[in-house]
Order: structure tokens, then C-alpha cells, then sequence
């Protein structure tokens, strides 16, 4: 009988411990407009990638609220010469398994990233070696002096060296190549939540870790981020209570959104450009009518194409308001950004026409080009709308439209003579941009992001002095004469940089990021 009493006052506590557990869950419903690529910390330098990883796995430092690094896995760290900086590392953190952090999977995270299939390479550009000096110190040997450490590190993820030896996951995944691993599939960090499981296409599902190092400012202990390709579904979710928040709004939606009194937006510049990329370096077009040569490395001819670009009507019609017609590639919040070089060339079609006539393409030539269709907001009508001003001028630009995930591989593959992209800056620098996506490829990290084959000499020089330049007046004025110089050269074609408002319930209180990535940690519902 005791046996039996005191069984049932063992089911009795465990019963009532599940229901105060349960009575305490606060799930928060994310929806947006993507998937992620891959669960691979190292693999893809995609935003909503990133911004998934990162509630799982932390850097070295890590932004607070204003976008300023602050220590993360490591306390503190020290310059022992401006190429040699020692950090200590955070003592007592556990990855979601329980192993320990120690420096062993600093070293390993850094031989991983460094590999040439990792896409994340930038966020360790600088970076000669990382020494391990004991247990919870790491020394980081630098090329020269540079400015932008302490952001880049903010997305260097830390994987446990035990977990990937142990799942055969000691590489990062070679996304273009549709590898599929184990780390691809599964993440196991230190961050302040876990990731439970991943169905692609349909959900993401996180619990938050009891066990992590720092206090969690918000509440939220269950996420569930669901991507929901169809404007009108996605706001259909949000209305009838199904979504709590919202990250990606259409444009025509935004104002009836903001008249509901259930809901509440937020509103602000994203750091992100969207624009057009052109093969400068290919002889021939791949898929053009124009046989045996390149047109695109006519400067005239990429002048002409974005004098023919009607970035006011984009904003008007497309947009709604909700962008900024953009002159140069980094936004306004991004250091290097002024708003007197960030002033788009006006519409002129005659100009357009005489610049071809000039070029030698007077009735223009046929051209692909590549537009994803669920990744920045009004993208393939973007497109759309930019073949119909292009064909004004002669340029019979033929659209495909495919989802972010086969639109990454076939650019990565350096397959694509024309495509609309965006950028967005996480250092909150515009070297970022320059370096990554502007400077001539290069086997290393220079480069890495740049699938249009540019090159610029100028550009190149300009980047090479700005990464080590510890004069913040003279650093400025070498990113400032670089931006001008991809302007006036037509090297890209920003189209304009996004306006990111997002919907909640009313209940839910978050702070409005600039890099269009939602923070459970500074999020409450009430």
C-alpha cells in the first residue's frame, strides 16, 4: 500500500511539474517568405540561413541592441600587437549536448570555414591562423591591422570539433555541389536555443536552451519558423491568428495591416541592396544572341541599361513606397553610405538608346536573365517590370524565375549572364560589400561572392588598403572613392535598397532589426 501511495505521489509531482511546464510555454509563430539553405553554420552566406543558425550556434562576439559588438564565447580580448589579438574564451558553456566549449573547437571551426566549398569565408577574412594558447585562450593572427574584426566574428559560428568528428561532419557541406551531411541537416551549438528539427519547405522548430550561459531577456521559449512562399497565404496566417509574427510583407498589404487593430508594424530601412549583375569577364554570353563577344564590358552598354531603369515607378507601383531608389551598393545605416553618392542616375531613354547606338548594339540583343521568386520582397515583378523598361532600349532580357535555393546554385556556378540580387551588410561596413561581392574573385575570400566575373583594378587596390587602414578618416575616404568608382563605372545596377516593415499580434513586443533578422531574445509576448 505504501509502494502504491507513494507511486502515486510520484506521478502526482510529475504530472503537475508537466502541466506548470506547460502552463509556462510561451511559443512564438514566425512565418516569412524562405526557407533556409542548410543547416551548416559554414556552408551559406545566406541572411535567412544566418539568422536561423545563429539561435543555435554563437561567435566570439555578438551584436546587442544598437548593432555594436559585445562578447559572446569570448569575455574579453587583448592587443598583443595589432596583428596578434589574444581572446579569452567563456568558461562553463556546454553545446546542446553537454560536451564543453573549449579553444580545440575555435581551432576547428576556423580550419573549417577556411575550406574552399565554405561560402562563409569573409567572416574570418583578415585571419592568418588561430593559435590555441591554453584550454580558454586563443590567439588570432592577423594579415595586418583590421578594422572590422570584431563584426566579422559576430558570424563566425563555433561548431563542437567532438560532434562533427563524431557525425562525419568535419567538412562543411558543398552546397552548390547538393551535398547533403549530417551537419546539413542537424545543428548542435552553443546559442541560447535549440533546433529541434528541420522539414524543408514547411517548418523549423527550436526549443529554448535551459542551459545556456547568458539570461534571456524575452520569454519566448518554443519557436516554430514556417516559410510560406504565397503573399496571400502569409498574411492569411498573420490575420486569422495562426502566425504571431511576420518578417516578409507584401507591399499592397502593409497599410491594410497597419489599420488593424490586432496587429502592430514596425517599420525601417533594411541594409540591404537589391540589384542587377552583369558577366563582365566571360568573351561570350552565355545564351546571348550576340556571338563572339561580350557586351556587358562595354561600360556604355551597362550605363545604358540603368539610365533605362524607372526606379521612381518601381517604388511607386511595385513597392508601394516602401524603398529607397539606391545609387550606390551599401544602404543608408552601412558606413560608406552619404546621400550625396547615393543618387541613382534619372530615367533618359533617348540617352539609353544613343549610349547602345554608340556600343554598337543599336537594336539592342537578347540576353537571360536569372531572377529568384521567394527571396526579397516583389523580386521576379521586379524583374518583370525591368524587362519591359530594357526592352525600350532594345535589350530582349529572357526571364526565369526559380526559388532562392536552385537561383544560389546555378549563380554559385558561375552560370548566369544577368541576375537580380540582393545584398545585405552584416558588418554594418561597406568593405563587406567590396570585398566580398565587388573585388576580383580569387581563390581565397576576395572575391568569393563575386559571380558575375568583375574586375576592377581600382576597386581591387582601393579594398586591399581599406582592410588594414586603422586611420578612420582616411579608411573613409578610400570606401567612399571605391563605391564612387563602382558607381560611375556602372559595374553593377542597384535598383534600391529595402524597406523592412514586419507584422506581429499585438501581444508581441521585439525590437526592429536593420539586418531583417527577428532576435527571440528580445522578443516578449505578453
Amino acid at each position: 500500500m505504501l509502494k502504491f501511495k507513494l507511486k502515486s505521489l510520484a506521478a502526482t509531482a510529475v504530472a503537475l511539474g508537466l502541466a506548470a511546464s506547460t502552463a509556462h510555454a510561451v511559443p512564438l509563430r514566425w512565418a516569412a517568405q524562405n526557407d533556409i539553405q542548410t543547416l551548416d553554420p559554414h556552408s551559406q552566406n545566406h541572411a535567412t540561413t544566418n539568422g536561423i543558425n545563429a539561435y543555435a550556434y554563437e561567435g566570439l562576439t555578438r551584436y546587442n541592441e544598437k548593432f555594436q559588438p559585445e562578447p559572446s564565447l569570448a569575455t574579453k580580448w587583448t592587443a598583443i600587437s595589432p596583428t596578434q589579438i589574444r581572446f579569452d574564451l567563456r568558461r562553463g558553456v556546454k553545446f546542446h549536448d553537454g560536451t564543453p566549449f573549449t579553444a580545440d573547437d575555435v581551432v576547428f571551426s576556423f580550419g573549417r570555414i577556411k575550406q574552399p566549398q565554405a561560402n562563409n569565408q569573409i567572416f574570418v577574412a583578415g585571419i592568418k591562423e588561430i593559435k590555441k594558447v591554453d584550454d580558454y585562450t586563443v590567439d588570432l593572427i592577423l594579415d595586418g591591422p583590421s578594422p572590422v574584426l570584431l563584426r566579422n566574428l559576430t558570424d563566425f559560428r563555433i561548431m563542437s570539433k567532438a560532434w562533427a568528428e563524431k557525425n562525419k561532419s568535419v567538412n562543411p557541406q558543398d552546397y552548390k555541389a547538393k551535398e547533403d551531411t549530417f551537419a546539413s541537416r542537424n545543428a548542435m551549438g552553443t546559442g541560447p536555443y535549440k533546433i529541434t528539427s528541420w522539414q524543408p519547405d514547411q517548418k523549423i522548430s527550436m526549443v529554448a536552451n535551459k542551459d545556456w550561459w547568458d539570461t534571456n531577456k524575452g520569454n519566448v521559449t518554443e519557436i516554430s519558423y514556417t516559410p510560406i512562399k504565397s503573399d496571400a497565404t502569409r498574411v492569411a496566417a498573420l490575420l486569422s491568428g495562426d502566425v504571431d509574427l511576420l518578417t516578409d510583407l507584401p507591399t499592397q498589404d502593409v497599410a491594410k495591416l497597419k489599420a488593424d487593430p490586432k496587429l502592430k508594424v514596425l517599420d525601417g530601412l533594411e541594409n540591404r541592396t537589391i540589384f542587377f549583375a552583369m558577366d563582365e569577364g566571360s568573351d561570350e554570353l552565355r545564351g546571348a544572341s550576340v556571338k563572339g563577344k561580350n557586351p556587358f564590358k562595354d561600360k556604355r552598354v551597362r550605363e545604358a541599361m540603368s539610365t533605362a531603369i524607372d526606379r521612381e515607378a518601381i517604388k511607386r507601383s511595385l513597392m508601394r513606397g516602401l524603398s529607397m531608389p539606391a545609387g550606390i551598393m551599401v544602404a543608408p545605416g552601412v558606413n560608406g553610405n552619404a546621400p550625396d553618392i547615393d543618387v541613382p542616375p534619372k530615367v533618359d531613354l533617348e540617352k539609353a538608346k544613343k549610349l547602345m547606338a554608340e556600343a554598337g548594339y543599336p537594336d539592342g540583343f537578347e540576353v537571360p536573365l536569372n531572377c529568384p521568386n521567394d527571396r526579397y520582397v516583389n523580386d521576379e515583378e521586379i524583374c518583370q517590370a525591368v524587362v519591359a523598361m530594357w526592352a525600350k532600349i532594345g535589350i530582349k532580357a529572357k526571364l526565369s524565375a526559380l526559388p532562392m535555393s536552385q537561383h544560389s546554385v546555378l549563380l554559385q556556378k558561375m552560370e548566369s549572364p544577368l541576375y537580380l540580387y540582393g545584398w545585405g551588410v552584416t558588418t554594418f561596413d561597406a568593405q563587406y560589400t567590396l570585398q566580398d561581392v565587388i573585388h576580383s574573385r580569387t581563390t581565397g575570400v576576395d572575391g568569393k561572392g563575386n559571380y558575375s566575373r568583375v574586375s576592377d583594378a581600382k576597386v581591387d587596390a582601393l579594398v586591399q588598403a581599406m582592410k588594414t587602414e586603422t586611420d578612420i578618416t582616411k579608411r573613409n575616404a578610400m570606401i567612399r572613392e571605391a563605391l564612387l568608382r563602382v558607381r560611375d563605372e556602372y559595374l553593377f545596377i542597384p535598383v534600391h535598397h529595402q524597406v523592412r516593415p514586419w507584422a506581429m499580434r499585438s501581444n508581441v513586443e521585439t525590437l526592429h532589426r536593420a539586418d531583417d533578422k527577428p532576435q527571440a531574445r528580445f522578443t516578449t509576448l505578453k
